[in-house]
């Protein structure tokens, strides 16, 4: 049998049986950057409609898409390279998520949501500086090899015959 984190201990074993999601969603780039306010904050009110409680997210931000995604809004196909990305990591009662799920799907302004089980510890990884910096690289001088021997071709033939012949 699998251990459980103490984080999620302590809520499976209180009174309610709430768990870990993060929520990762697209929004339209067609909304203005005032409107992406309202819609974070409209996603944040809906979660806690549906009684989420946040442990973290982050503003949505204008990133281009890795290719192009199609989201169709009252029977027009608007196609998107550009998208305003956000998350947010709450806790909420697993037999809510579906009800959730079909509440995000009816938004128009959203080109594209993930939501997954997760835990509650930070699990981003940090990025590593990778420089140019000599002091943490070893150099070697290049060797100057000089000049190239001419290509005899009658012994480039004799050796591709004898390793075919093997």
């Amino acid at each position: 049998m699998k251990s459980m984190p103490e984080s999620e201990m302590e809520v499976k074993n209180g009174a309610d049986d709430k768990r870990v999601y993060e929520l990762g969603y697209l929004l339209v780039p067609t909304i203005s950057p005032e409107e992406v306010l309202e819609r974070y904050t409209a996603l944040k009110d809906m979660m806690a409609s549906f009684g989420g409680e946040f442990i973290s997210d982050d503003m949505p931000k204008l990133i281009p898409l890795a290719y192009t995604m199609l989201k169709v809004v009252s029977n027009v196909r608007n196609k998107f390279n550009t998208g305003y990305f956000g998350w947010m990591k709450f806790y909420i009662d697993p037999q809510i998520v579906a009800e959730l799920k079909k509440k995000l799907d009816l938004d128009p302004n959203i080109i594209r949501f993930l939501l997954i089980k997760t835990v509650k510890e930070n699990t981003l990884a940090s990025r590593r500086y990778v420089g140019r910096d000599s002091a943490y690289r070893k150099t070697t001088p290049k060797k100057d090899a000089g000049e190239a021997a001419p290509i005899n071709k009658e012994e480039i033939d004799k050796e591709i015959d004898a390793m075919i012949a093997v």
